[in-house]
């Protein structure tokens, strides 16, 4: 039986209203989600935790005597590393030696300028002292996200990197310490849903505030975030996990078709959309999907994905595909063409671009080295990967001799004065005036 997937003309009639539709990923307020958050959150901020504890066994099925048995002590990490099989260790020692080696190359350093009358401008680059990072458990294990999201803070410089986990009934994946461990994180605690959040935002006994939290999590996890947002920083509200693949006649439709499987099969909401130059490759995309869907281990998520979200969409040239592509501004764009390398420039809008028929999003999300932590549901409009930067802050620097102090004084009093800010102005004024007991500095 055909996947009920949509099919799209970029030139028909019709298109502007189904291809809006399509856009429309917003989510409707749950005031019920929002309330239950909110009053976790007040749970941990009073009682902090003895609030963990309770929450804990309430929604994890663990009844723990003491606050101190939250946290999971390194040599179980270790041992955990110890245990993996031995293709999977090194698969993950693999991914984190390429992930560091990449973001290496942004990290940042501070710089100073100094003008001919002695001032000196510039930027001071310091690394955030404490970061929390968020790693969803249980039957959703990810090592992936432990590496791709401590990696980065570590060579930001990051002082501790403190992880929770959720472990429903002590359940915890070896691969997740494993990861924890490689990832050099400083303390790993057996806590999620809102209250992880909320103990990461405000500390508790035994739970460290941090100034930024990082990771995915659920709709508790994700509302929770958003309702710390301002006490402590957060790097994205990520929505379902997204793909566009642009591909031309010399394309593999059974590589596009499994791509597309690929995003799909992270849960019913994710969105898999192809833009095929010509019918001809749409059919053969279609047919791809209709042929290979039966042999998917989650094929019932998928098939909902595709029906719910998923697109082929028909465009006549290259251009018009990647005009299609911007509007969209995907977490994931292919660009599975036989020339990629001219079109790249056009890309406005994506969280990363897989360029040429062998670069798979799936290499990208695991081991190629770029961050997998991408802006979703069209954010990719103005925002970036996860990336050094995201753990890094900068300061900027003035230094005034006092030549360049009497350069500047006037200008900034006739500004001060201009919006009515007199004190400013005097203060300026103070500095543009010679003072014979003043020394230069």
């Amino acid at each position: 039986m055909p996947v009920p997937i949509k099919r799209l003309n970029a030139n028909a009639p019709d298109f502007e209203p189904a291809f809006t539709s399509l856009l429309d990923r917003t989510q409707p307020f749950d005031a019920s989600v929002d309330q239950a958050v909110r009053d976790i959150i007040a749970a941990v901020r009073r009682e902090g935790d003895p609030a963990l504890l309770r929450l804990t066994a309430q929604f994890d099925q663990m009844s723990l005597d003491c606050a101190e048995e939250l946290e999971i002590p390194p040599e179980r990490w270790r041992s955990a590393s110890e245990s993996l099989d031995c293709g999977l260790r090194e698969a993950l020692e693999c991914a984190s030696e390429r992930i560091r080696a990449f973001h290496e190359h942004q990290r940042e350093a501070s710089w100073q300028i100094e003008q001919a009358d002695g001032l000196r401008l510039g930027q001071q680059v310091t690394a955030l002292e404490r970061v929390g990072l968020y790693v969803p458990g249980g039957k959703a294990a990810y090592p992936s996200s432990v590496l791709m999201n401590a990696i980065p803070a570590r060579v930001a410089g990051v002082e501790e990197l403190i992880m929770v986990v959720p472990t429903p009934g002590g359940q915890i994946s070896d691969a997740v310490l494993a990861s924890a461990h490689l990832a050099s994180v400083d303390r790993v605690f057996c806590i999620g849903g809102a209250q992880a959040v909320a103990a990461l935002a405000y500390g508790t006994q035994t739970v460290p505030r941090v100034d930024k939290i990082v990771g995915p999590g659920n709709i508790y996890v994700a509302t929770a975030k958003q309702q710390v947002f301002g006490d402590v920083g957060i790097d994205m509200i990520a929505g379902p996990s997204e793909v566009v693949v642009i591909c031309d006649t010399g394309a593999n439709p059974e590589w596009v078709a499994m791509d597309l499987f690929a995003q799909a099969e992270h849960d019913e909401q994710a969105q898999s959309i192809a833009i095929c130059t010509g019918a001809g490759t749409l059919e053969r995309v279609s047919e791809a999907i209709d042929r290979l869907l039966a042999g998917m281990e989650r094929r019932s998520i998928i098939e909902k994905a595709l029906a719910g979200q998923g697109a082929l969409i028909e465009v006549t040239s290259m251009d018009q595909a990647i005009e299609v592509a911007n509007r969209i501004a995907p977490e994931h764009l292919e660009l599975m063409i036989a020339e990629p390398a001219p079109w790249l420039e056009k890309v406005r809008h994506a969280g990363a671009v897989f360029c040429g028929y062998h670069s798979a999003e799936s290499l990208g999300d695991y081991c190629a080295g770029p961050n997998h932590v991408l802006p979703t549901s069209g954010t990719a409009r103005f925002s970036s990967p996860l990336g050094v930067y995201d753990f890094q802050k900068r300061s900027s620097v003035i230094h005034c001799s006092k030549a360049g102090a009497a350069t500047l004084a006037p200008i900034a009093s006739a500004l001060a004065r201009a919006e009515g800010l007199t004190a400013h102005a005097r203060s300026a004024e103070y500095r543009g005036v010679p003072q014979k007991d003043q020394p230069d500095d």
